[in-house]
């Protein structure tokens, strides 16, 4: 039985993926070099400097560990002046319905994210008050498909795994939820989250009944 449902938040609960994306762009135009939207593909749910390294193979560049630790500042500070603007409007449609629907029944929730500007994005978006825990990038060593942020994140709500439930939109994101011993669904296109247990276009008609396996 499902008592705990952990959300990861780019894609899911809010749609950051474009910001990054318009960062991440920035910073190879700085340097010189074409990154393309398929090309951010690959980094939905790793985290930063696990990204910044896929970047800088995409412009075969090498710079030594200082410069990239530059990099991944500048790309964050350009991505943060994005997310400064963010307001309510921008959580995905049906999700905070669907979290107060899982409260009123008595499911913990959780966030389990790479990011580690979470907290700014959810105080913007009005929801800081909504999870039982926030597992974030500034909480975690290994990035997805490593299961930490969700062991740790079911840990906080004091859940085994088998009794999570995660929400995914990243490949990376489904994989660690498997191997973290939990069942996940996916949010986005079934033909490329074909290994989550089940797959959801959105939150726009989600139920109590979703949640059942």
């Amino acid at each position: 039985m499902i008592k705990g449902c952990i959300f990861d938040l780019d894609g899911v609960v809010v749609d950051t993926a474009r910001y990054h994306f318009l960062a991440w762009k920035r910073l190879a135009d700085q340097l010189g070099f074409i990154f393309t939207e398929e090309d951010n593909e690959r980094l939905k749910g790793v985290s930063r400097m696990a990204s910044l390294e896929i970047l800088l193979s995409v412009g075969g560049m090498h710079p030594d560990n200082q410069k990239k630790q530059e990099m991944a500042i500048l790309k964050n500070q350009w991505y943060l002046e994005y997310i400064d603007k963010m307001t309510p409007d921008e959580i995905l449609p049906g999700v905070t319905s669907f979290l107060e629907l899982l409260k009123s029944a008595g499911i913990k929730t959780a966030l389990g994210t790479a990011s580690k500007n979470a907290w700014t994005i959810l105080n913007h978006i009005g929801l800081s008050n909504i999870f039982d825990s926030v597992v974030d990038g500034n909480r975690v060593t290994n990035a997805k498909p490593d299961p930490e942020v969700f062991l740790l994140a079911a840990a906080d709500l004091k859940l085994n795994p088998d009794e999570c439930l995660v929400f995914e939109d990243a490949v990376a994101g489904v994989e660690a939820a498997i191997k973290g011993g939990m069942k996940c669904i996916g949010v986005g296109s079934p033909e490329v989250l074909i290994k989550a247990d089940r797959v959801i276009a959105g939150f726009s008609h989600a139920d109590l009944d979703m949640i059942e396996f």
